[in-house]
């Protein structure tokens, strides 16, 4: 483990050398990414409702999430990191391996709020040795978005499979009138290659392992590939991203996509820049109440599946006060947990469900909070809870390619690269055949440094 002993050294030093009682800073530093105004504005308010609660004072920094990496690296060099960092889940790993976190500190912070408590996929994507690099604070996942009217009234179960959403296909592919689903095939776009990895970790395929590149299984690979390629199919022709496939959701020409949940207040009109257009109301909450949703997507080879997740984190750093960073993180995840979530509710599961007092507080109270831009409503106005229920599920299967490998760097570069964007539309366009494309996938994917 990190950076306790370090920690204990440095205060002891600090206390004989100035005569302290406390190694409490006079301010707490607090890097975030959530720099929006209005988000910045949510976060000034948590940290003075923690300056009252505890009389310690919170400097809320603003750090854009493309210069954080270089930011930390420098700052760790020049001993001068803040206390706490929120940051993204690619960070997690990697800085508890250079020193820059405090994982002992982390990992005590998830135990005393209760380690049962938080969903387990998001703990277990920032595990290390004998703990966690950070605590997982909130996230989302990937969904499948249907038409649940459509779906119970010609007897179908809910697309939480492959079987499952092929069989719906047969029976909803009705073009132009209804396309069955709408699949991203727009190569240059990471929408595809979000999705290519949500399918593919749905049926067990992952192109690394703790030593490096591995060859994609031919048999699960070969099932996926299949199984994107007629969902393709029944999709409209062309080149498809986000766009079309919200475009042809909301114009009630789709009966299934893939979408993250920034989309679930679009479905209720709420947002004028994205209405629904199946009726002629823009702010008709119709679609969203005929609308629900599937995070934990399963394959043939792997029946348990698994949810593609984006998760954040607070990090204590090895510079922190650290037991002050780790009262500002335990009030953020408890008395002002709300707070925390409500910056951007529809994009900010909550990660930890509840107390030792309720086990389901905090997801029925991030249920409460509203959601929207242009008009607002809480979630609960606008899906049923079995629908939100499921919502939050998916941060229990939540993962990504290398991350419990600690190859999350390779498995970056290798969706980056496109190539197997490029290689499964050349599939889908009958240029190959299957066995042929995992075979060109693998010997071009060996390549990726």
């Amino acid at each position: 483990m990190f950076g306790r002993s370090k920690f204990l050294a440095s205060t002891i030093a600090g206390v004989l050398a100035l005569g302290l009682t406390t190694a409490q800073a006079d301010t707490l530093r607090f890097w975030t990414t959530e720099e929006q105004p209005e988000r910045l504005a949510k976060q000034e308010e948590m940290a003075a409702a923690f300056k009252d609660k505890t009389g310690i004072e919170v400097e809320v920094i603003p750090v854009s999430e493309s210069d954080l990496g270089t930011r930390a690296t420098a700052a760790f060099a020049a001993g001068d990191l803040p206390d706490v960092i929120y940051h993204t889940l690619q960070y997690a790993l990697p800085w508890a391996e250079a020193g820059i976190l405090d994982t002992e500190a982390a990992t005590e912070v998830v135990d005393n709020l209760g380690k049962d408590t938080f969903a387990p996929g998001a703990v277990a994507m920032a595990a290390v040795d004998g703990g966690i690099a950070s605590v997982p604070v909130d996230g989302w996942t990937q969904m499948v978005v249907y038409r649940k009217d459509l779906f119970e009234a010609n007897g179908l179960a809910a697309p939480d499979s492959y079987e499952n959403i092929l069989a719906a296909v047969e029976k909803l592919h009705n073009p132009p009138e209804m396309f069955a689903f709408v699949a991203a095939t727009k190569i240059d776009e990471n929408f595809m290659s979000q999705v290519l990895e949500h399918v593919l970790l749905a049926n067990g395929v992952t192109p690394v392992d703790g030593d490096g590149f591995k060859a994609l299984d031919e048999k699960k690979t070969i099932e996926a590939l299949e199984f994107y390629k007629a969902i393709a199919k029944a999709s409209p022709p062309g080149d498809l991203f986000w766009k079309q496939s919200r475009e042809l959701y909301f114009a009630g020409k789709a009966a299934m996509i893939i979408w993250s949940p920034f989309i679930l207040d679009e479905l209720a009109g709420l947002r004028d820049s994205a209405p629904p257009t199946i009726t002629d109301d823009p702010t008709s909450k119709e679609l969203a109440s005929k609308t629900g949703v599937v995070t934990t997507l399963s394959g043939p080879s792997n029946p348990d599946g698994a949810a593609w997740g984006d998760v954040r984190y607070f990090g204590i750093t090895n510079d922190a006060d650290t037991e002050s960073a780790m009262q500002f993180i335990e009030f953020s995840m408890d008395d002002g947990y709300m707070s925390t979530l409500s910056i951007a509710p529809e994009g900010k599961f909550p990660i930890r469900r509840g107390n030792a007092d309720n086990a389901t507080a905090f997801v029925d109270g991030w249920a409460q909070l509203p959601v929207g831009v242009d008009r607002k409503a809480p979630l609960t106005e606008l899906y049923d809870p079995e629908t939100i229920k499921t919502i939050v599920a998916g941060l229990d299967t939540a993962s990504r390619w290398g991350v419990t490998e600690g190859q999350l760097s390779l498995a970056s570069k290798i969706i980056n690269s496109q190539v197997i964007n490029r290689y499964v539309r050349e599939f889908i366009d009958d240029e190959r055949d299957a066995a042929a494309t995992v075979a060109k996938l693998n010997e071009e994917l060996a390549k990726v440094q």
